[in-house]
């Protein structure tokens, strides 16, 4: 949801799995892709609002120059097909989110669940590179792409908050972080998966609804924990059971740890670390934890 290039807010997620944890996708079509692609194990995820349209490699945190997308994903792969798409909707999915709708010219273009899209405008020279929040189901029935993009200063989120309007047109191609696993028939048995997503307050934490929806739909299966760091209003009676005041905490994590879990830690460069940190101090193996790098 926000550009690669844009550095990070206060807010953040994590997610650990028996099998496997994503970070960077939307959160709903993460969820459901986790236990799609390691379908026997469950997963564990961390994540944090402001970084949560950015896909990611496991590696170590080195870098202290800003690289632009295409040189983090340089060796990422990419299809083939760049199709022109027109904005066909502008929500405020938050004070910080906009949720945008895009219909989708060329036939030929498909994504599955935890894709990005690199994101080409007309006049600004720097790429962007944002995860697609819309399920593959919304493109095959309406040819309808969503993104959802925080507001920072680097140039395409900036266009997109600050100059983008109805029917403005631009150029997406669909890029991945590895080759993907086709499902084997439908015989695979569902992992489980933890979502652990803090934000400012309640109104940053997006697709809090639908999450809500899928934990209901898969009980046992999906469980989410917020939490809030500068809640100042009420919490509503829906969410409060799932809320938490404070920052994910080693105790939160400690007990989760087996040697079936993989951790997936999504969040701005100080976050990533401190919790990188967290889960080998409780004795997480270091091949278990994967985090976004799209600073």
């Amino acid at each position: 949801m926000q550009d690669r290039g844009a550095g990070g807010s206060e807010d953040c997620q994590v997610i650990m799995a028996h099998a496997t944890i994503y970070v960077g996708f939307t959160v709903p079509q993460l969820l459901r892709g986790a236990s799609r692609i390691f379908p026997t194990h469950s997963a564990l995820v961390v994540m944090r609002h402001s970084d949560f349209c950015y896909c990611t490699v496991n590696g170590t945190i080195k870098s202290k120059r800003k690289m632009d997308h295409l040189e983090r994903t340089a060796n990422n792969f990419r299809q083939e097909v760049i199709s022109q798409a027109k904005v066909c909707g502008i929500t405020n999915e938050s004070e910080t989110v906009k949720r945008l709708c895009l219909a989708i010219a060329n036939k030929d273009f498909t994504f599955k669940a935890g894709q990005w899209v690199d994101f080409f405008i007309p006049r600004v020279s720097v790429v962007g590179g944002f995860s697609i929040c819309s399920s593959p189901g919304l493109l095959e029935r309406e040819g309808i792409l969503e993104l959802a993009v925080k507001h920072t200063l680097h140039p395409p989120a900036n266009w997109i908050h600050t100059e983008c309007t109805l029917d403005s047109e631009v150029a997406l191609r669909v890029g991945d972080l590895h080759e993907y696993q086709e499902g084997k028939g439908n015989g695979y048995k569902m992992g489980t998966v933890k979502l652990y997503y803090s934000a400012k307050n309640t109104s940053e934490l997006l697709f809090k609804k639908n999450l809500l929806g899928l934990m209901n739909a898969f009980p046992g299966k999906i469980t989410c924990h917020f939490h809030v760091t500068q809640q100042s209003s009420q919490i509503c009676k829906e969410l409060k059971p799932h809320v938490t005041e404070g920052r994910i905490s080693e105790k939160d994590l400690e007990k989760h740890v087996s040697k079936d879990t993989l951790w997936y830690i999504c969040g701005p460069p100080p976050m990533i670390e401190s919790i990188s940190k967290l889960l080998s101090n409780i004795g997480v193996p270091r091949n278990c934890v994967f985090f976004e790098k799209w600073w």
